[in-house]
């Protein structure tokens, strides 16, 4: 079993997911790795950060595959006997101009950005050893989506006892009122992406609470960040920041220094804690 720190970027074989791994193979002290759906652009660039004298490591996660989650937990078990940082940074958005009907929009979005999310957070979060670092990637649209929510809904989303069973019956129930045509009646925005982002930003309050209940002792710091309006595949070109700009906030998280008390449970941008 390796003795070695390890870390793992969950979507990082392009965009903000990338730069990330980039910045880790930099600064974290150990293992970094690289993961993807698809094992071939995986290696792609795994070979990418190889020829710019870095090294990451390959390994392949579908976030919407239960079985991969659990082999990647599986194996990083049986290697390391743990995980040090986890950026779950995987997640997919629909173009505005996408024709696709909403509510198969709503249904996929929040398959792989909330669904999956969580499912990876299942299985690897028990892993996580002490003074570990998780770090799930939201967004600001989390926050406009959340403005545009019904006063019974933000008060749902803000409660400070929310728990990850009655938030998974919310986003559960998101789906069904746009299969139904009534989410807008419903209170909801009419964000499929927003949605499940203020999905990933609850989720880890909860994680963290949780995290203080059962594991105080552990000094684990968990946070939801955005990364800014990045110039990836998924926001376009137009966008101001860069992918590496966009590392920024998810790097400075995974690698708060072990006598860091806080942020844990925070929604952070630009480096600094948000209001949620």
């Amino acid at each position: 079993m390796s003795s070695a720190p390890v870390a793992v970027v969950t979507g990082s074989n392009k965009g903000i997911g990338l730069a990330i791994v980039r910045a880790l193979c930099r600064q974290f002290p150990g293992d970094v790795y690289l993961t993807a759906r698809d094992p071939a652009r995986g290696q792609q660039a795994v070979a990418k950060l190889q020829e710019e004298g870095l090294r990451a490591f390959f390994h392949q996660l579908d976030i919407d595959d239960l079985q991969s989650i659990r082999a990647l937990r599986d194996f990083l078990k049986e290697k390391y006997g743990g995980l040090n940082v986890l950026v779950n940074n995987a997640g997919i958005a629909f173009k505005v101009q996408d024709t696709t009907p909403f509510a198969v929009q709503a249904e996929v979005t929040l398959k792989t950005n909330f669904f999956g999310t969580r499912n990876v957070c299942t299985e690897l979060l028990p892993l996580v050893k002490p003074y570990g670092r998780v770090v799930n990637v939201s967004s600001m649209v989390s926050s406009s989506a959340l403005r545009g929510c019904s006063q019974e809904l933000q008060h749902k989303f803000r409660s400070d006892t929310i728990t990850e069973e009655e938030l998974v019956q919310l986003m559960t129930k998101f789906v069904e009122d746009t299969r139904k045509g009534v989410h807008s009646k419903e209170g909801w925005p009419n964000t499929a992406y927003g949605v499940s982002k203020i999905g990933v930003t609850v989720l880890s309050r909860i994680q963290a609470r949780q995290l203080n209940e059962e594991r105080k002792g552990d000094h684990i710091l968990l946070n939801a960040c955005c990364p800014g309006w990045v110039r990836t595949d998924m926001a376009g070109p137009k966008a101001p920041k860069s992918p590496e700009e966009g590392a920024e906030t998810p790097v400075y998280l995974a690698l708060l220094p072990p006598d860091a008390a806080a942020p844990h449970g925070q929604f952070v941008s630009d480096k600094t804690v948000q209001t949620w």
